[in-house]
């Protein structure tokens, strides 16, 4: 509890640093090396039972560095022909290596990149949002944070302290009512940023589309959680990696961000 209370006290002032000094070419750097970093503990748990091709999935996490500097009208296509690729290269591995790299061994590769890397770089998209050529992307990076990590810290004092009825057999130690109160406070945490957001920094968030979009991307973000809990269990580990103190790897403290980050944005797209 204190290596992670202690982490938190450091890491967070740096996060929040970086989101409101940073641009978004600096921040698609970060974002790619926490990818690189996360594909790394997804590649080693995974290696366990399988043998995936490393090598694509870091080339893969890289990319995120390169976003925004591809042109928006032409980042669709990019998108199309980087999947094709990636696709046709993990295949001709099996081919080329007379099945000692099989089916399910890609099948992995390229169920870590869509996750990983495909699920980030939504981080990367969100920070980026601007609206009348300003980057209002950073405050809506920073409810994303309230939706996941605000309310995960009110979940897990409630779990601690009144939690009595067990979520999954996934995550033993997750429970209903710490579910329903990180449900509550996320809503509750948005809804008070986008009042200070709104009045001190001239925005026009609706309150009632972010309070709505807080409890699905909250949810989703618990989903996260349980998502990975359950990759862990399956390759029988307990944290995808020791480099984070109290927190365990970079997938470990970001599997809620991860998750909610692609719901978030469409939701953002669409209602905002």
């Amino acid at each position: 509890m204190l290596k992670r209370s202690l982490t938190t006290i450091i890491g967070l002032p740096l996060v929040l640093l970086l989101i409101i000094f940073g641009n978004k070419y600096i921040v698609d750097v970060i974002v790619a090396i926490l990818a690189i970093l996360g594909m790394h503990e997804y590649l080693k748990c995974v290696g366990h039972k399988f043998r995936p091709v490393s090598w694509i999935g870091y080339i893969s996490a890289i990319s995120i560095a390169f976003i925004h500097v591809i042109p928006s009208e032409y980042l669709l296509k990019y998108l199309g022909i980087a999947i094709l690729s990636i696709v046709s290269i993990l295949f001709m591995h099996v081919v080329f290596s007379d099945m000692k790299i099989n089916f399910a061994d890609i099948a992995m590769t390229l169920f870590g990149i869509v996750y990983i890397v495909g699920f980030m770089s939504f981080i990367s998209l969100i920070y980026g949002i601007e609206k009348n050529g300003n980057n209002i992307g950073k405050y809506y990076i920073g409810l994303l944070l309230l939706v996941t990590w605000g309310s995960d810290i009110i979940a897990y004092l409630v779990g601690v302290n009144f939690g009595k009825i067990t979520f999954s057999k996934i995550s033993p130690n997750k429970h209903i009512e710490a579910c329903v109160a990180g449900a509550i406070s996320a809503v509750i945490l948005v809804v008070l940023a986008s009042v200070i957001f709104n009045n001190v920094f001239g925005l026009n968030i609706n309150y009632g589309w972010i309070a709505l979009i807080a409890l699905i991307t909250t949810i989703l973000g618990q989903i996260g959680d349980f998502s990975a809990s359950c990759i862990k269990r399956y390759m029988e580990v307990k944290d995808f990696s020791n480099l984070i103190p109290g927190h365990g790897g970079i997938i470990d403290r970001f599997d809620s961000v991860i998750f909610a980050a692609p719901f978030m944005y469409y939701l953002l797209m669409f209602l905002i």
